[in-house]
């Protein structure tokens, strides 16, 4: 198999395995939240993300060394290294976890009762089981990403996450309490370690028998553990719903509930945006980076225009239409999550817009840079937390995650700016606000119609892509190289079919052509 058919198949099937286990994940947690209520599920939000930060410190460096390495032994045909790598990684990883484990039930002890939602000791196992089989479940997936064997982890996503929404599904129609969800969690934990195990196991016994690892490779593998140890922690803390934590003690574990299905729905919705195009950002900018430092400035240019693109009509429908789209997949009783949700999706749309700066940066070699801003920007949404939620609760929150994401945007931005000399396409960008402001105004008067919730969501949407699309096409957004590419799928796929479209595209084409062809 050549190397563009491999490339074809390995996104397919990584495509597939995320956006299964994504949506079958997001209806489960839609289906517990509209079980348990505001309040119930924000305190089993907090607990699922203690799991999660033991999770992520469990594995801190392991996991992407897993991949780093594995592919560099299989490049340069050492395979008889893969052995002991996984032997030590692993060995690693049971420390961590057995420090992670002994932290938290310090933590436990010297907390008792006198914080509030603190879990019991019989909660605390559950959650410290799930921590000890979904840590080794991922070390499997990461295994199998070092071997290119996305469809492996394309069957772990298609047969465990079924299987966990049937549990949930389950517990509901059995009326389970919290308690019950948590074992459900524990028990999925199980079923994805389970069948990740048997898919890293046939993988590892196609290598050849060990070889004695090198002083020098154990050291390279300690550095790299060392620094993205780090990175990845900081870096959790700076992506996730940390915030429900501050909610939970400084406020209602109902605010906490409703930050956390607003903040869930919109970052999901949000890293739909760019897809598979977020998996090929780092190797296309290392490629054009080789060729010359200005190949790299057009190409991080072009790539943060079109993830602004991509992410506008989103925002539009999600900030125009956030309380339609929660009561329709929540509930009336989450009616307070719905301008949460509309300035989480902002903040979402915001920080994609800098992947392509920060592919650059990685790029170019800057990941002491990346390190540095990850702790900076850590730091201060940690600050912003503590201070905004414990005075203004859920408006905190608001302010804390939208402040964060604008500055430390801001930030890599301009550093990518720096390193590449290049500058942003300002005429674009505004011509991509402007379609923005366009859209969004003729879409809110799908709101005024009075449809029931499911067809105002469902017009709305399809205003919302009409109109910008149509907008975007009438102003400066695209460029002919754009536009003829869309010219061409238009008349492979629909015949240029309708007509009005056709006529629509080529006049445009027209008018991108006239503005390339005159002096800057």
């Amino acid at each position: 198999m050549n190397d563009r058919r491999n490339t074809l198949r390995n996104t397919a099937f990584s495509s597939i395995g995320i956006y299964a286990e994504y949506f079958l994940g997001m209806v489960a947690s839609i289906v517990i939240a509209r079980h348990l209520g505001p309040g119930h599920y924000g305190v089993y939000s907090m607990f699922i993300w203690f799991a999660a930060i033991g999770i992520v410190v469990t594995n801190s460096g392991i996991t992407t060394g897993v991949i780093k390495f594995i592919s560099e032994f299989r490049g340069n045909g050492n395979e008889a290294m893969i052995r002991p790598l996984l032997t030590y990684m692993r060995r690693v990883q049971a420390w961590h976890m057995v420090l992670v484990v002994g932290l938290a039930g310090a933590g436990l002890a010297l907390a008792g009762h006198r914080w509030a939602n603190t879990p019991d000791l019989v909660e605390f196992l559950l959650l410290a089981a799930a921590v000890a089989m979904r840590a080794p479940y991922m070390f499997n997936i990461a295994v199998a990403k070092g071997f290119e064997a996305f469809d492996a982890t394309a069957r772990v996503s298609m047969v465990a996450a079924p299987l966990n929404l049937a549990l949930v599904v389950g517990a509901v129609l059995l009326k389970a309490s919290m308690f019950w969800f948590l074992v459900v969690y524990a028990t999925s934990s199980a079923i994805f370690l389970g069948i990740s195990w048997w898919q890293a196991r046939r993988l590892v016994a196609t290598v050849p028998p060990a070889a004695p690892m090198a002083s020098e490779l154990n050291q390279r593998i300690r550095r790299h553990l060392r620094i993205v140890s780090v990175t990845i922690v900081v870096g959790f803390l700076i992506t996730s719903d940390v915030e429900i934590v501050f909610l939970n003690t400084f406020a209602t574990s109902a605010d906490a509930g409703y930050f956390k299905v607003a903040y869930q729905l919109a970052t999901g919705m949000m890293l739909l945006v760019p897809g598979v195009f977020a998996a090929v950002l780092l190797p296309m900018m290392s490629k054009a980076l080789s060729r010359g430092r200005d190949q790299a400035a057009q190409k991080f240019v072009a790539v943060t225009t079109y993830l602004v693109m991509l992410s506008a009509p989103v925002v539009i429908f999600g900030v125009c239409f956030a309380a339609p789209i929660i009561q329709l997949l929540y509930g009336s009783r989450y009616g307070a999550a719905a301008p949460v949700f509309a300035v989480a999706i902002l903040a979402s749309a915001i920080a994609t817009s800098n992947q392509g700066a920060t592919s650059l940066l990685v790029s170019a070699d800057r990941q002491q840079t990346i390190l540095v801003m990850v702790v900076v920007f850590g730091v201060i949404k940690l600050t912003l937390d503590a201070l905004l939620i414990h005075q203004f609760a859920l408006r905190g929150a608001m302010v804390a995650i939208l402040t964060e994401a604008v500055s430390s945007t801001t930030a890599y931005v301009l550093i990518g700016l720096r390193v590449s000399g290049a500058r942003l396409d300002g005429r674009r960008l505004a011509a991509v606000a402007l379609a923005s402001v366009g859209a969004a105004l003729l879409s809110l008067p799908v709101l005024l119609l009075g449809m029931p919730v499911l067809l105002t969501v469902l017009l709305g949407g399809v205003v919302v892509l009409g109109s910008y699309g149509v907008l975007t096409l009438l102003l400066p957004c695209w460029s002919p190289g754009d536009i003829a590419q869309l010219q061409e799928l238009h008349a492979r796929f629909a015949r240029n079919w309708p007509q009005p479209l056709h006529r629509l595209l080529l006049r445009a084409g027209e008018r991108a052509s006239a503005r390339a062809e005159r002096p800057a």
